[in-house]
């Protein structure tokens, strides 16, 4: 069975309601062959990484960063998992109050130097809350579920 690991700081209600979102997409009764595991980037680790096939990042926008959360993830990841998770699948969502651009950014940085591969553009949900993010969500976890199942990602 192949494992998508879901990585994502949610440090309010709007924020839990999208990583609730991903883990119920990604665990969609059609999808039957995926584990799905979700964490606190705090409680991830690179065993965490190591056991997955496929990852998604879920962050807040912080002073136009990621959350300093999803930081210390990558901090205490990056070299243990670097050699072995080379084209490792990933998607991203950002929950941005302004434009999300320089989260973009900095997660793209950590993200090519891993040599991860994208298999979409960062999900950026900017501006005020609208109930649809929750819906965009939820359809990234399950297209990056569904795909890694049926084994086109």
């Amino acid at each position: 069975m192949k494992r998508l690991l879901i990585v994502a700081h949610a440090p309010s209600s709007n924020t839990q309601a999208l990583r609730d979102a991903a883990e119920r997409g990604a665990s969609h009764p059609d999808i039957t062959d995926i584990e799905v595991v979700t964490k606190p980037p705090l409680d991830a680790g690179p065993k965490d990484v190591l056991a997955c096939h496929a990852i998604l990042l879920g962050t807040t926008e912080n002073l136009g960063y990621m959350s300093g959360a999803l930081k210390d993830f990558f901090d205490r990841s990056y070299y243990a998992v670097l050699e072995e998770k080379q084209g490792l699948p990933c998607a991203l969502y950002v929950r941005a109050g302004h434009d999300g651009t320089g989260t973009r950014r900095a997660v793209e940085s950590i993200v090519t130097g891993l040599r991860w591969r994208w298999v979409q553009e960062p999900l950026i949900l900017h501006g005020e809350w609208r109930d649809g993010y929750v819906e965009e969500v939820e359809e990234l976890g399950r297209y990056l579920a569904a795909g890694l199942e049926a084994g086109v990602l």
